[in-house]
């Protein structure tokens, strides 16, 4: 009889304490892998304020993956989501896509190019595009000291220069594998093809316009600068993709494409992604690959 009171007791202690421990799991913060300088850069650019009330995306710190990091979480917030963050930055890369596979993270907060993303299709859901095929201009970047890059004027011109690049990233590898160059040189980590320009290794790399008067980026010990008045087009749609195995993946999904589709229909994604500097007029810039938008 004891034995069937304490039994009684502890069932009746667990479904009592189900929906509390169920309510604390759903209300604690998603814990997020981030890449550092990302992170630096993101918490320089919002400067204490509520992320979720950034409506002016100029500063000198907004780049493209800082722009995606705000726009997710307002897209988030705006389709019902209301979970909070805890960031933890390090030196992560490419560990963030085992991570997604897995369900230990839910979510990236770097878009991925559409190529990219159906090679994980089984793994996790693809946001609606929030870069469309045709918009993305990257700019070409070199040490401010290797002043041969700057007379760059044409596709030709490709032929004496080496450049930085990894086939991880499908959509840049196979565009700077069709370019006339001296040398294609993989390296798999940003920060490394980023030092490696900076200390005239290699040429010059591809990056994202960034939002800088003089066209210079800097990082730590890092300089880099735009050589001015041409730019490659990388011919792919970028898109958020949430991990399927994550308990709250379908949930953060379904806000996720609510959100993006508000902000797409308002006209807001694109207001913030041109005053991020990311976005810019293609007919002010000499496109040297323009024969690319033809083919698939």
């Amino acid at each position: 009889m004891l034995q069937q009171i304490l039994t009684l007791v502890i069932f009746t202690n667990l479904l009592f304490s189900m929906p509390l421990y169920a309510e604390k799991l759903h209300s604690a913060p998603v814990e997020i892998f981030i890449r550092d300088d990302v992170y630096e850069d993101y918490q320089k650019f919002v400067a204490g304020r509520d992320v979720l009330t950034v409506t002016d995306f100029h500063s000198p710190f907004m780049r493209r993956d800082v722009a995606d990091m705000v726009l997710l979480q307002q897209a988030l917030a705006l389709g019902g989501f209301q979970r909070k963050f805890l960031y933890l930055p390090g030196k992560v890369n490419f560990r963030n896509t085992k991570m997604l596979e897995t369900g230990e993270l839910l979510l990236s907060f770097d878009t991925y190019w559409l190529s990219d993303a159906k090679a994980l299709k089984d793994k996790v859901l693809i946001s609606s595009a929030v870069i469309k095929k045709g918009q993305y201009l990257a700019g070409i970047y070199t040490s401010p000291n290797n002043h041969k890059v700057f007379s760059l004027k044409k596709l030709a011109d490709l032929k004496e220069l080496s450049a930085v690049s990894t086939p991880k990233w499908h959509t840049d590898w196979q565009t700077m594998s069709a370019l006339p160059l001296k040398q294609l040189v993989r390296e798999d980590e940003w920060l490394s093809q980023a030092r490696m320009v900076h200390m005239q290794w290699v040429d010059f790399m591809l990056m994202p316009f960034v939002n800088s008067k003089n066209g210079e980026y800097k990082l730590e010990q890092i300089q880099l600068k735009l050589v001015p008045g041409v730019a490659v087009l990388l011919n792919d749609s970028r898109h958020f993709v949430v991990s399927k195995n994550h308990p709250a993946g379908a949930e953060a999904y379904a806000a996720l494409q609510r959100g993006l589709a508000a902000l797409e229909k308002n006209g807001r994604m694109q207001q913030l992604y041109r005053q991020a500097g990311f976005l810019v007029d293609q007919n002010q810039y000499k496109v040297l690959n323009p024969d690319i938008k033809s083919k698939p």
